[in-house]
């Protein structure tokens, strides 16, 4: 008989759930706060646990991250149960790891079936030998290429509209991103305000790796700049497969390196250039990050290349306008079109 933790501060609709999943042919236990449920878990180990969200000591949120310390209990399936139905409350679950999320009031038959979802799923996993399956896959990621292959295969894929944010500073690191499609910008705010993009990714990738073992917070935002489709691939994940791949890791840094080298030389620029050279820098670095014809119009604001290139707006903008006049580059709206990138070049 399958064991269910259930953590539920609301005495009546505790008791209710427990005798439904009960009569269900399910071995119950149950919590009314979140840190006798923590203690019940680590004790009792059980198949699946269900949890309120809003309960006293410790909440739903803070339930789950510690369980997902414990190696022992890491890995069993956790569903949500909570009144709030707003999108980033969902989305704050899900990034935490939870395997389901369900609002109340919620139908007996929906909670009966995401349980048996996640149960079905454990017992196929099992039978199917994943541990062996995954450790054969992971053997055979030799390169970047292939490691990219991994994140569509086993990544979450997540779509965001332009301006939504995909994470905040501040945030927990729980996932590595892959750009499917799309463009996503990474930034921090500085001192009084000003913010400062850190970079800009686009299709092929990747972003928001911070660190690939330790679950710190996100040091700097990431932001959609239009529709973009990403994969996220949990960082315990990612970190196995580095574990088991060497040669992976060892590509990976000099992957890494490379950028790193491309952010120090843009630093220099920032710190060195004049505003005429970083202006004209910053132009031709978009062209040649969004891979653009010189013909075609850079769709972004000004005052995201403005940040890029670590001037205040009003003087990029000025800036703009003494380019525009020589002829170097066209404005339309708030779309930039290059006319002479030759001419650019000689001023970067």
């Amino acid at each position: 008989m399958k064991k269910i933790l259930l953590i539920e501060d609301d005495p009546v609709l505790r008791e209710t759930t427990a005798e439904l999943l009960e009569l269900s042919g399910y071995e119950m236990l149950t919590a009314p706060n979140g840190k006798q449920g923590v203690a019940l878990a680590v004790e009792q180990l059980p198949d699946i646990i269900v949890c309120d969200i809003m309960m006293p000591e410790l909440d739903g949120y803070g339930v789950l991250e510690t369980l997902s310390a414990n190696k022992d209990t890491r890995k069993i399936p956790f569903i949500f149960l909570s009144a709030k139905t707003e999108r980033k409350e969902v989305r704050r679950g899900m990034d935490l790891g939870a395997d389901d999320y369900l609002t109340k009031p919620f139908e007996e038959e929906e909670l009966i079936s995401a349980i048996e979802s996640r149960m079905a799923k454990v017992s196929l996993l099992e039978e199917a030998g994943e541990k062996v399956q995954r450790e054969e896959q992971e053997e055979d990621i030799r390169n970047i290429n292939e490691l990219k292959n991994f994140f569509t295969d086993e990544g979450e894929y997540l779509s965001f509209k332009e301006g939504e944010v995909i994470y905040a500073e501040g945030n927990h690191s729980n996932y590595i991103y892959l750009v499917d499609r799309g463009m996503v910008k990474t930034h921090r705010i500085e001192e009084f305000g000003k913010e400062l993009i850190t970079d800009i990714s686009r299709d092929d990738d990747f972003f928001g790796y911070y660190s690939f073992t330790r679950n710190i917070p996100y040091e700097e935002s990431a932001t959609a700049l239009k529709d973009t489709g990403v994969y996220a691939l949990r960082k315990d994940t990612f970190a196995e497969v580095l574990h088991q791949n060497h040669n992976l890791a060892v590509e990976l840094v000099e992957f890494l390196a490379g950028d790193l080298s491309g952010a120090r030389e843009k630093l220099l620029q920032m710190a060195y250039g004049s505003v005429r050279k970083k202006t004209a820098g910053t132009i031709l670095r978009f062209v040649e990050k969004l891979q653009f014809k010189p013909e075609q119009e850079i769709r972004i604001s000004r005052n995201d290349l403005a940040s890029v290139a670590g001037i205040a707006p009003e003087s990029f903008i000025r800036t703009l306008s003494e380019l525009k006049k020589e002829g170097l580059i066209a404005i339309e709206g708030r779309n930039i079109k290059v006319l002479d990138i030759e001419g650019l070049h000689r001023i970067s």
